[in-house]
């Protein structure tokens, strides 16, 4: 027996015209799927979810999910089947769709990682090229200035003197400008080496370096015990670099300069934190903070390359973390970033 509503979808006029036709010549059934069907229902007496091809009576194709199970006589011969058919030609339909879709995704994916993947070895190469071809003339200045210091600041006047002050700051800046292109060229290119690193200790040690060389200034530096992350300790050295290096400087104007650094470990990953008590900044312009050559304060308040914050992210955002800034004008800043937990738990926790 079969109702009307299988009898429509393979095409016939009734279910009357189905009535006759016994399972193994129709021929609406696929062969492999008929013959799975059968053998399914011969041995475990049901099939659940068999979806496969038919062939409606005009020869079109459809998809349907079957589920049926077989009702036996008293000898126990199966005398028909009881079950459901469902068109799912609309499912198929779509799920081909959304596969056709991947595969032009994946391409374009594929083709688009290659560009900039082309793209930053050429601005890396470009960087590295000018970095290089930038030494010599500034070596050139630099060596002509040590010798109109050495040889001739007698017959330079006070103007002239002025002037050769300016030539060997901006040398100055100018290489470490250089050192800096270079160190963001090479971050891009450098492979992470993971490991468990002792953020306490390389923390400190920095801390140290920095009261060492600020041995004029009074600073307070206030570090809470920090989680271990699982990093790359050399990235990570030059992140705690360039983040106490900012703190240290931007309180230079404060009489007694305030760094607290803390860290807190969350569900999926180790938030580290640096606040200051310093010039802090306008967050109006804090999209502009991890900007290569964007400095939100004048050079002649502040000196710096415009690039320290930029290689901050671009370390962070290859270890999958995020880097944050939050300030105030004459109210400090605050500069956060985080690293994932490796397995969602942390290994020193």
């Amino acid at each position: 027996m079969t109702n009307p509503a299988l009898a429509t979808m393979l095409g016939y006029s009734s279910s009357a015209d189905l009535t006759n036709l016994e399972l193994s010549e129709n021929n609406f059934l696929p062969t492999y799927p008929r013959e799975q069907f059968l053998e399914n229902i011969k041995r475990e007496g049901v099939v659940r979810g068999l979806e496969s091809a038919w062939k409606r009576k005009d020869g079109s194709e459809f998809y349907v999910r079957e589920s049926a199970r077989a009702i036996h006589d008293s000898a126990g011969n199966i005398i028909y089947f009881d079950g459901t058919v469902e068109d799912i030609t609309e499912r198929k339909h779509a799920e081909e769709q959304i596969r056709l879709l991947n595969i032009d995704l994946e391409k374009r994916v594929a083709q688009r990682t290659a560009e900039l993947e082309a793209i930053n070895k050429e601005l890396n190469a470009f960087a590295y090229s000018v970095s290089h071809d930038l030494r010599a003339p500034l070596r050139a200045i630099d060596g002509f200035s040590k010798i109109l210091e050495e040889d001739y600041l007698d017959r330079l006047d006070e103007e002239g003197k002025r002037l050769l002050t300016i030539i060997q700051g901006n040398t100055l800046a100018m290489g470490k400008l250089i050192d800096d292109l270079l160190a963001f060229s090479r971050v891009s290119r450098k492979e992470i080496n993971l490991t468990e690193v002792d953020m306490n200790a390389l923390v400190q040690g920095l801390i140290s370096s920095f009261e060492h060389e600020c041995h004029d200034r009074k600073i307070q530096f206030s570090l809470s015990d920090l989680p271990r992350a699982n990093a790359d300790s050399a990235m990570m050295k030059v992140v705690w670099q360039n983040l106490l290096s900012n703190a240290v400087k931007y309180t230079s104007t404060r009489e007694i300069g305030i760094i607290e650094i803390h860290g807190v470990i969350g569900d999926n990953e180790v938030i580290y934190s640096i606040q200051d008590n310093g010039v802090g900044f306008d967050m109006k312009y804090k999209n502009k903070l991890f900007q290569v050559f964007q400095r939100l304060h004048r050079s002649d308040e502040f000196s710096g390359t415009g690039i320290g914050l930029a290689l901050v992210q671009r370390i962070i955002l290859k270890h999958s973390g995020s880097v944050w800034g939050e300030g105030e004008v004459n109210q400090g800043a605050l500069f956060c970033f985080s690293l994932p937990i490796s397995g969602g738990k942390f290994d020193g926790e």
